[in-house]
């Protein structure tokens, strides 16, 4: 389950977009990695930033231990006196126990650092898993056009990088962007105080060539690096449509096809990748010079004014030790930077889908749907996908309570839309839908689904146990009402003939059973369920007519008593439905009985006789087929 203030946070973050820089991300991210629900990680993120306070002090004092043991070396070793302020006379007296202080400070900031880095862990990682999950959420939320429009591959690669980007981004501002500017302004001082402007003056300037190159070729690096991401979706995306349609693939013999395809995607995915190992070496190069010459420069100063008797050898050994502390930053903030922009990149498709709107929402101050009768009531309704292409025209019909209505038609009439719209995957463009006089836009959509149970004509199972699958229905059935079901959907027998019974996995999309088994399971997930309204959305047109005839036994036990709305391709199925609307041309063309529309002689009766020639001549070629083969079988 999300978090109760999923929604709170999700507000929060859908507004960004990657293009608006990394402080704007920063702000979005704020809420996550500090949360108003938990105390512990606020408390966390205060003791944190104190460690980070205590470990910056201790670096301070780092440098000064190494000039002190040294000066006190080279003292002893000339064997002139010291000089310099009394506190740095005593401690460089003691040039041993300055040795050990360094080993100790050093380590002392070591220790404290992972300290501090292991208690925002929590932090960083509660705020990567709050938005995966809202991400989660919100595409769930989405409406079903959007759903039609995307190909599943690429949405969980977006997913997944952006998961990492999230994780990234917080990490390294985190734990290295603030310790970074931190230590940078702390060391400058110091450079400051210790020496004179100059080394303070090519210690800021090499810092900000140090920036400005890293930010102008990570830039560049940024833009190879979407080329690497375009192509690893479109190669992911290509292998997952591959492989759900792998049963095609071998129908047609297109293994060959299907790995051309997805070389030919991998080929754009390598030559980006050798293009970013590339820049990142010329990357490296570049930073390498600057910093290089900066420390060069320095050392070069403090070795003139040790030669004309300004510095020691202790303040060579300070400066030196002060630019090594000072390239871990460096590196570090050259290094976040481009794994943060990397990762504000891998997830500008995430915030774009967080700031994707759903298509269909709860009107402000939406109702729980009251079902008292469960009837059901088309008035004058207008749909279209496309404005140039009209669905429903003014599409009116009423199905009473506890009624069977069928809707049959041409292909492209217009059925399947019905169901759609009574689930509200779609809001109408003109009229109303209603259930017991209530317009199904003015109820929420959580009460509305529940109320409805669906068999739809393709039957995709999760890839999970029977048990799993039925009970989908309704989490909170016991056992024994899961297999009562199964046993009213009449697959209670097939099932217990498995070696595993209801424990059995159906694999994925439920390929392990075969078109009927599927059908059987979501009968008894929709038994399950209980709806008073029910909906068979060509639930046996991918039947055989032996399955159908099983199936549609099981379908009248399952519409006894409920409002239902029956789609059919199969004129045969809707025989004793209590009337039957025929749609052609986004209106009800003609409604009545099986047997008036068929006395009346019109678009039914015209679909009813084409289906049955055809039933008749597949019968002929059936029987043709099997006197051949016992003449066959006679002649040998």
């Amino acid at each position: 389950m999300p978090p109760d203030n999923a929604s709170t946070n999700a507000a929060a973050a859908k507004p960004v977009n990657a293009d608006q820089g990394f402080l704007h991300t920063m702000a979005a991210l704020w809420p996550y990695m500090w949360p108003k629900d938990r105390a512990d990680l606020r408390t966390r993120v205060v003791f944190a930033f104190a460690l980070l306070v205590v470990t910056k002090a201790v670096t301070l004092i780092v440098p000064y231990t190494f000039k002190w043991a040294t000066d006190g070396l080279a003292a002893v070793g000339s064997g002139k006196p010291l000089t310099g302020s009394a506190f740095a006379v005593a401690m460089a007296g003691l040039p041993l126990t300055m040795i050990v202080a360094y080993g100790v400070s050093r380590l002392v900031m070591t220790a404290i650092s992972q300290w501090k880095d292991g208690l925002f862990a929590a932090v960083f990682m509660h705020a990567v898993r709050r938005l995966a999950v809202e991400t989660f959420q919100h595409i769930h939320g989405l409406s079903l056009r959007y759903h039609l429009e995307r190909k599943t591959g690429g949405l969980s690669r977006v997913i997944d990088r952006g998961r990492a980007g999230i994780e990234t981004i917080v990490r390294f501002a985190t734990i290295n962007i603030l310790p970074t500017i931190v230590e940078l302004a702390l060391s400058t001082l110091v450079l400051v105080l210790q020496f004179d402007w100059r080394y303070a003056a090519i210690v800021l300037a090499t810092t900000a060539l140090y920036v400005w190159f890293t930010v102008k070729a990570t830039e560049w690096r940024i833009a190879i690096r979407r080329e690497m991401n375009d192509s690893d979706t479109d190669a992911n995306q290509k292998a997952i449509d591959s492989l759900l349609n792998y049963e095609t693939v071998k129908y047609f013999g297109n293994e060959a096809r299907e790995l051309a395809r997805y070389d030919r995607a991998l080929a754009g995915y390598e030559q980006a990748g050798i293009r970013t190992y590339i820049t990142l070496t010329w990357l490296n190069i570049g930073q390498g010079v600057i910093f290089i010459g900066g420390m060069t420069a320095s050392m070069a100063l403090a070795g003139y004014g040790v030669i004309h008797g300004a510095n020691t050898v202790g303040d060579i050994a300070l400066l030196n030790t002060m630019w090594l502390m000072l390239s871990t930053p460096l590196n570090f903030l050259g290094f976040a930077y481009r794994e943060i922009k990397q990762g504000v990149t891998d997830i500008e498709t995430m915030f774009e889908l967080l700031g994707q709107a759903p298509e269909v929402t709860d009107a402000p101050g939406a109702k729980p749907l009251e079902v008292r009768e469960g009837r059901v009531t088309f008035d004058n309704v207008q749909f279209h996908y496309d404005p140039q292409r009209p669905i429903l025209k003014g599409l009116s019909f009423d199905v009473p309570a506890g009624r069977t209505v069928a809707i049959v038609g041409p292909s492209g009439a217009g059925k399947s839309t019905v169901s759609r719209l009574l689930y509200r995957f779609y809001d109408v463009q003109g009229g109303r839908v209603l259930i017991d006089g209530q317009d199904v836009r003015a109820v929420t959509q959580t009460s509305l689904r529940a109320a409805i149970g669906m068999v739809p004509q393709d039957t995709v199972l999760f890839n999970d146990t029977i048990r799993y699958n039925i009970r989908y229905g309704r989490w909170d059935a016991a056992d024994a009402e899961v297999e009562e079901a199964a046993r009213l959907a009449q697959i209670d027998g097939f099932i217990r003939l498995m070696p595993k019974g209801y424990d059995t996995e159906v694999g994925e999309r439920g390929l392990k059973l075969s078109g009927g088994e599927k059908q059987r399971v979501a009968i008894a997930r929709t038994i399950l369920k209980a709806p008073p309204i029910l909906v068979l959305d060509e639930a046996t047109s991918a039947l055989d007519s032996y399955t159908e005839m099983e199936i549609q036994g099981a379908l009248e036990r399952v519409s006894k008593g409920r409002t239902t709305l029956v789609i059919a391709h199969r004129l045969s199925t809707v025989v004793d439905a209590d009337e039957i609307l025929v749609i052609d041309k986004g209106v009800v063309a003609e409604r009545g009985t099986h047997q008036a529309l068929l006395d009346r002689g019109g678009l039914y009766a015209g679909m009813w006789n084409r289906q049955r020639e055809a039933d008749e001549a597949r019968e002929l070629l059936k029987r043709s087929e099997e006197g051949a083969s016992l003449r066959q079988a006679l002649t040998v």
